[in-house]
């Protein structure tokens, strides 16, 4: 597309062209700038406004998402792409009626996309005798040849719907295929992942820990939850979000961001961990202050923000030094349930760990390990544990012990977390919009039969139920 480009600069079609890859491979800036230029040539391209509404999404501009959306099919009303996205934008907004119908007519248009119908199927629930189960099924069947995304996106939304109608067998059947599909696709180092573990632990020692404690910047400004994918950090971040004096700012990629860019003296740079032992005081206020800059930006006036990404877990002890104040809560749930309901989702964003059983049982037993690290290196305390399945066993004690973790007064506001009006940007955005339930306790063992590398690499879950 550059080369085209080159030839032609004023091609707006391969303007919007570049633009879509580059927004595919997550260079959100650079797709930004290539279809203004798009838009500068064609202001009223359907197509280049349906791609400026998915950079806005991206970028967390949701109404502004909306409104290029609406304008791409006020411009071309049979736009299947458009309503899909737009149907995004609505489910993330708390919007599900609105979200699925504009779903029901993206299908209505384009009744073989695979990829609405994974939006639809996480945002429903399917009956026996459900119409859009038996038109999906008609995709399988059909003997039309499907690409590999479409085929792994229809084995996701399949695998919902036969669990959704107790089909178990058939289910995991699909999830099985579409995992096996999706991890044919990317590419996942284990040895390389897992050994950043091990970096880490050998580096954030108890002398190290003593060493540069209470020398950070003092802010009381950041709430990081933190855990593994599908443990309950959507609910959490919810509960706070619904405090008077807390702004849910979701999962921000401003630590890593931060920390992914510390240069060492010969202005390169230097990968996390292997920085930490160098940083004085000086350079641990530096990286508190470029991340509180970028924090503020979310809620200038808050007094709390939250921060949401689950993986920050990897950074819990550079927190603990950078900003000694700043409040850690870490959600378990069931590791097995926590699996299985990763292995059950295409993420939107890089969760490459996911897509094999064995590969996310060792994982996820890694992460375990490190959390046990960081008790015992950390101060005492320094961590609030907030187990999943005692949060819907006992909403208000766990909310109240949440919120006094964070010193803030009780609110009642906290216990109809559902009814806060925030835009929610996880693959729990659906779950969180309800009140309490119990059915996601327990939820593998209708698959238990299909589990055994799963299990096997899980390993002794003792650690996993002390917390």
């Amino acid at each position: 597309m550059r080369r085209a480009l080159a030839i032609e600069p004023r091609n707006d079609k391969a303007l919007l062209h570049l633009a879509t890859v580059l927004l595919d491979a997550h260079k959100n800036d650079e797709a930004a700038a290539t279809i203004e230029r798009a838009f500068a040539l064609n202001p009223n391209s359907h197509d280049v406004l349906n791609v400026m509404g998915r950079i806005a999404f991206e970028r967390d501009k949701l109404e502004e998402a909306l409104a290029y959306h609406r304008r791409a099919l006020e411009l071309k009303p049979d736009l299947a792409d458009a309503l899909n996205n737009m149907g995004n934008v609505l489910k993330e907004l708390g919007r599900f009626d609105e979200a699925r119908e504009a779903y029901l007519k993206s299908l209505a248009i384009d009744p073989k996309s695979t990829g609405t119908y994974v939006n639809l199927a996480d945002s429903k629930k399917f009956a026996v005798g459900d119409p859009h189960l038996a038109a999906m099924e008609a995709i399988e069947q059909g003997g039309e040849p499907l690409s590999d995304t479409d085929r792994l996106q229809l084995d996701f939304a399949l695998a919902k719907a036969y669990a959704d109608i107790k089909d178990y067998k058939r289910s995991f059947a699909h999830l099985a295929r579409a995992n096996a599909a999706k991890r044919a696709q990317i590419a996942y180092d284990e040895t390389d992942v897992l050994g950043l573990f091990d970096r880490i632990e050998s580096v954030f020692t108890p002398a190290l820990i003593a060493q540069k404690s209470a020398v950070g910047d003092p802010t009381r400004l950041p709430i990081f939850v933190i855990g593994m994918p599908r443990s309950g950090t959507t609910l959490v971040e919810q509960i706070l979000a619904s405090h008077p004096e807390v702004h849910g700012a979701g999962e921000l990629r401003t630590l890593n961001e931060v920390l992914s860019d510390v240069r060492g003296p010969d202005g390169g740079v230097v990968p996390y961990p292997d920085y930490v032992r160098a940083l004085d005081a000086r350079a641990l206020r530096q990286i508190a202050a470029r991340y509180l800059e970028g924090l503020r930006k979310n809620a200038p006036e808050a007094k709390h923000i939250t921060d949401k990404m689950p993986s920050n877990y990897y950074f819990a002890g550079l927190i603990h030094l950078a900003m000694p104040n700043a409040i850690i809560i870490h959600t378990i749930r069931d590791p097995v349930d926590t699996c299985i309901s990763c292995f059950s989702k295409l993420f939107a964003a890089e969760q490459n760990h996911t897509y094999d059983l064995a590969e996310l049982g060792r994982y996820h037993r890694r992460y375990r390990q490190l959390m046990a690290h960081w008790r015992r290196v950390l101060p005492k305390g320094r961590i609030l544990d907030v187990r999943y399945e005692d949060v819907v066993a006992d909403l208000e004690g766990q909310a109240r012990r949440i919120i006094a973790h964070c010193g803030l007064p009780w609110s009642e506001a906290c216990l109809s977390f559902h009814e806060t009006e925030r835009p929610v940007r996880t693959a729990s955005a659906s779950q969180v919009r309800q009140p309490i339930y119990r059915t996601a306790v327990g939820r593998w063992r209708v698959y238990e039969e299909f589990l055994g590398p799963l299990l096997e690499a899980l390993g002794p879950l003792d650690e996993a139920k002390s917390g």
